[in-house]
């Protein structure tokens, strides 16, 4: 008489294994590529995203396209502030917008304001009551590396009560960043290498 065993086929057995082993590697396998999917994506986003934080206190992501552009108008705002500051002064405000102009440049400005000082411009100022105000200011600056370059035409008038003299400013420098200072330096740029390029009278009013 044939003896009955309770077990199954040993070899439905191994084959029922085999396929949940093989189902669970393969289930592994495609969440670890989903992972890996979604961690490049993920990563690329975050590279190529830049945050602000709105008046609100709310955070925006940025494109780095849109930072790029963000990046343009903030050191054109930065170029001509310094320039608003530096050149269009007289006998009341020179020294409050001098001590601003400052707070965007480095010793290249320092050392162009000390300078002028040496030469007497400010006395003269004082002395004679001059007007010096900027009438434009038309920037271009490289933004493809840092420091970015930049070239400047301001057109300013120098008042002397009689007589209006009109002059043309051209000037050239570099830009880099650095911490943001609210109020001083809410852009976070500094001018570097800063010169007067050359200057020439376009105009005499009498």
């Amino acid at each position: 008489m044939e003896a009955k065993t309770p077990y199954k086929n040993i070899y439905t057995i191994l084959k029922l294994n085999r396929f949940i082993v093989l189902s669970a590697i393969i289930g592994a396998t495609i969440i670890s590529v989903v992972s890996v999917v979604l961690v490049i994506k993920l990563h690329k986003e975050t590279i190529n995203t830049a945050f602000m934080v709105n008046t609100d206190g709310s955070v925006i992501p940025l494109k780095q396209v849109k930072q790029r552009e963000n990046l343009e108008v903030e050191a054109l705002a930065h170029i001509e502030l310094f320039h608003k500051y530096f050149y269009h002064i007289d006998a009341s405000n020179y020294e409050k917008h001098l001590e601003k102009a400052l707070w965007l440049g480095n010793s290249s400005v320092d050392e162009l304001y000390r300078q002028k000082k040496a030469d007497g411009v400010y006395n003269r100022l004082l002395q004679y009551s001059l007007v010096q105000k900027v009438l434009s200011i038309v920037s271009k600056v490289d933004i493809t590396k840092e420091p970015y370059s930049f070239e400047t035409t301001t057109i300013f008038e120098v008042n002397r009560g009689t007589i209006i003299d009109v002059y043309e400013l051209q000037t050239i420098g570099n830009l880099i960043h650095v911490d943001r200072h609210f109020p001083n330096n809410t852009h976070g740029l500094l001018i570097t290498n800063f010169f007067e390029k050359a200057l020439r009278k376009i105009q005499n009013e009498e």
